[in-house]
């Protein structure tokens, strides 16, 4: 492997990659700086003139994944190096960055990873076709001799691949299609997570950068969305970077690769991923350098911004005004004949999958609610609803229970605006839309639990199902206000950004000459805040935001998509509910009380909570070294995929069942096998009144094939058959008769018994089989049939193993009973007389048990 990478980039073409890098950094710098100044100037001037968005519903908080972490389990990674499958422990953490350790051993003892993936740029796969497709559109030659092998050999059929253009790809395999599922949706989130974009936080750089990189690219002839710009500025530019590079190189190097196409693909990944790290480690250094050198700039040009705000805007005001005087004909001509008519079916495309993706997050958090209201009524405890708010305010960040309402979005198709508008790919819409859903989906429970921890603390002896109830009501109604002005906000903002480049591009032709000239009317010591490039970009989007507002509040009136208007709902309507906290209620804490404030910094430091289940539990073995030692697929503990309605709660303890009223006992044997059975009886009964685990759910011990019991054990216990006072009563009127039956009766029933003994014990082996054993000895062991406990795959287990088979008696044939005649005659007397006098027993007295009831024949 080093010998590829070493022989295809010798000290010559890394001088040409670095070369080429400080050159597009040099440019981009070029264009940084100029944005700076004007993102500064825009920055103070909303500071001094002041502005805000539209009042929101509901509550936002800051940091909601404090103290959690996303998901960690086993898999199996396939190792370029050794070109061996092992086995590892991933841990995603609050950054969503994958950690690999060697074990989970490794993991809690701290250690150092084995590697860390930072998933920007990355697509994650599920299948060796799709990911040989991205190859082979990535590196393919016709001439190229095809190898019969596959590309690489999974020791499953359930792979997971990431694969990025031009960085390194990661090869994982698991043993089962739901742990797939789960892990596809896990590494979807980090992905979705990264690509994200910047952070909005920063008021200048993050727009000065996106402004640079925009013109840039436009300068070079490149309109439109761009799939590459995700993760941080370094990674950004690193993409800038080989998006130039990356097919110079590959037409330098790989024509010189030897070997069958699948070989060459090899190679030039490695080759590829080695040359992305080293412009990137460049591009981290000087963006760095070119960030501090503009922000010692800074405080110069922000006091020269405040001393001179009046000139400024009047003199940009006065450029406006000579630029749309020049450019408003054509501008207003592209609007009308080619923008205009595909407004509304641009904005179709968008609300659909969009309006189906937010009603379906609604529908979850309505269930999970509920779920909650359902657990109050049965529990009304606070430590119970703690228990639950906790599990609850995770929601937003499971992936695996969010995924539903990711899979809304995916149907989102733009075909034919792809070519018109220059729009890649709908990829970075759809990725928007589904970060917003996340965001909705958690000020959605930050405010209901911030609901109901106001009313907890305020109404103490209120009733508090109907608490929970209420919270519940006044949150679905901010949702449905918040979700709308959301998805609003997100359709302008997408039509702008498919529109805006293609406009800029059909101007710049005729534009772009004259745009120069305006410079003469800019004062010198201005000419840092105002760029007649940023001037003309905003005339062209003022030109079509008229049209772009109408679309959208025509399709709010039409309400076909649950749009609202902004002026249905006041703002500040709840003001009491926005002089609430931000910070995350700490359920767990909570519910302890004062237990848990005496304890308060031990469980500040407590292990960070997983939201995520683990596929691999505890315990299990997972000490595999290669695809040779993978466990099959019985060897892995399943968990069940989330269902609908399912309680956020990952446990819950069985409801105790109810007492059934025993029937009435069966009457005498009338049939020569009646007789035989009590004869020769399959099971043990044991009445202890103590729950075994050994047993199954009737009560029964489960035999093997062939196993039958040398005695049977019974238990005298009474058992009332109606409610105490009236047994008291009836005891208490028949006690004297009562004692002489019961002596009668136990007298008979020994003596049947004792028969029944003395009669088996004559000749052993013509009764019992060879494997039967003695009732004190492995008779009591489970069934291997019996069903395991399985567990929630979105991290709720399920109430109790509610499949449990049951392990019927094994009946025994007429081959197998020696002549059983014989001792018929000399128990048939006893039997009969044990029958009769339980029966009078039981006439006289109903809640005495009977001796059916206490031996099960």
């Amino acid at each position: 492997m080093g010998d590829v990478i070493s022989s295809n980039l010798d000290e010559g073409k890394r001088e040409m990659i670095t070369a080429r890098t400080s050159a597009v950094m040099a440019e981009f710098g070029r264009f940084y700086e100029q944005q700076y100044a004007v993102a500064l100037f825009n920055s103070v001037r909303f500071e001094i003139e002041g502005g805000g968005n539209v009042q929101t519903q509901l509550l936002h908080r800051k940091d909601p994944l404090k103290n959690k972490s996303i998901f960690s389990g086993g898999l199996f990674q396939y190792l370029e190096e050794s070109k061996k499958w092992r086995s590892r422990f991933l841990y995603v953490g609050d950054s969503y960055n994958i950690a690999l350790y060697e074990s989970k051993a490794a993991h809690d003892r701290g250690l150092h990873s084995k590697g860390v993936i930072n998933c920007a740029g990355y697509r994650a796969l599920t299948s060796m076709e799709e990911y040989l497709e991205l190859l082979n559109n990535s590196l393919s030659d016709p001439k190229a001799k095809v190898a019969s092998a596959p590309f690489l050999k999974c020791p499953t059929q359930f792979p997971l691949i990431l694969w990025h253009p031009y960085a390194r790809h990661y090869y994982f395999c698991v043993m089962t299609e739901k742990e797939q599922t789960k892990w596809h949706a896990v590494f979807q989130d980090c992905v979705r997570h990264t690509n994200n974009g910047l952070s909005e936080e920063s008021k200048v750089s993050t727009p000065a950068f996106t402004d640079a990189l925009r013109l840039y690219r436009q300068a070079k002839g490149h309109y439109g969305t761009w799939d590459l710009m995700c993760g941080n500025q370094a990674q950004i530019l690193a993409n800038l970077v080989m998006e130039t590079l990356h097919p110079e190189l590959r037409n330098l190097i790989v024509p010189r690769l030897k070997g069958k196409l699948q070989q060459r693909q090899k190679d030039w990944m490695l080759i590829s991923d080695a040359v992305y790290r080293q412009v990137l480690s460049q591009t981290r250094t000087q963006h760095e350098a070119l960030v501090q050198v503009c922000e010692v700039e800074r405080p110069r040009l922000d006091a020269a911004l405040r001393t001179d705000m009046d000139q400024i805007i009047t003199s940009k005001e006065h450029v406006s005004g000579k630029i749309r005087a020049s450019v408003s004909p054509r501008v207003e001509q592209l609007v009308r004949s080619k923008v205009q008519p595909y407004i509304h079916s641009i904005l179709e495309a968008l609300m659909e999958p969009t309006s189906r993706g937010f009603s379906e997050v609604r529908d979850i958090l309505f269930r999970e609610l509920v779920e909650i209201s359902k657990n109050s009524v049965n529990d009304g405890s606070r430590e119970k609803l703690g228990e639950n708010m906790d599990k609850l305010s995770m929601l937003a960040f499971h992936p695996v229970k969010m995924q539903s309402c990711y899979e809304k979005m995916e149907t989102l198709n733009l075909e034919g605006l792809q070519q018109r508008c220059d729009v890649s790919s709908p990829s970075v819409f759809i990725q928007r839309a589904q970060i917003l859903m996340r965001q909705q989906m958690d000020d959605a429970v930050h405010t209901f639990e911030q609901l109901v921890h106001q009313s907890l603390e305020g109404n103490s002896g209120e009733d508090l199902c109907k608490t929970v109830q209420r919270c519940q009501d006044r949150v679905l109604k901010k949702y449905d206000y918040d979700s709308s002005t959301v998805r609003k906000k997100f359709f302008r903002e997408a039509l702008l950004q498919i529109i805006i480049p293609y406009m800029l591009k059909q101007l710049s032709p005729s534009c772009s000459t004259e745009l120069p000239n305006f410079k003469e009317l800019i004062f010198e010591d201005f000419s840092r805040f105002i760029l007649v490039e940023n001037i003309f970009e905003e005339l062209v989007l003022q030109s079509v935001s008229k049209d772009i507002m109408m679309a959208v509040k025509e399709a709010a009136v039409q309400r076909r998509h649950n749009l609202y208007r902004d002026s249905m709902v006041l703002t500040n309507s709840d003001l009491n509910l926005h002089l609430l906290g931000e910070n995350t209620i700490d359920w767990a804490g909570h519910s302890e009380g004062v237990k848990g404030e005496r304890q308060g910094g031990e469980m500040a430091n407590r292990k960070r909570k997983q939201i995520v289940s683990m596929i691999q539990l505890d315990g299990m073995p997972f000490l595999y070294e290669s695809c040779q030692e993978v466990p099959g697929v019985d060897g892995i503990p399943e968990e069940n995929e989330g269902q609908v309605g399912q309680d956020l709660a990952t446990e819950k303890s069985l409801r105790p069942v109810e007492h059934v009223p025993i029937e009435k006992g069966p009457p005498s044997p009338d049939s020569i096998n009646q007789i035989r059975d009590l004869i020769n009886p399959v099971l043990e009964f044991v009445n202890t009144g103590e729950k075994d685990d050994s047993q199954l759910t009737n009560g029964m011990f489960p035999l093997e094939e062939g196993d039958e019991v040398k005695h049977i054990t019974s238990v005298m216990e009474t058992v009332p058959r109606e409610s105490p006072e009236k047994a008291d009563t009836k005891l208490d009127t028949t006690s004297s008769e009562q004692t002489l039956e019961e002596q009668q009766r136990v007298s008979a029933i020994e003596s049947a018994i004792h028969q029944i003994e003395i009669a088996i014990q004559e000749d052993p082996s013509d009764h019992l089989s060879d494997g039967a054993v003695d009732s004190d000895g492995e008779l009591a062991q489970t069934s291997t049939n019996s069903s395991p406990h399985r567990h929630d795959d979105s991290g709720f287990q399920s109430p109790a193993n509610e499949n449990i088979e049951e392990a019927e008696p094994q009946p025994i044939t007429d081959d197998e009973v020696v002549d059983t005649d014989l001792v018929m005659l000399t128990l048939v007397e006893g039997v009969k007389t044990c029958i009769d006098l339980d029966v009078k027993a039981s006439e006289k007295n109903p809640e005495i048990e009977t001796t059916a009831d206490r031996v099960l024949l």
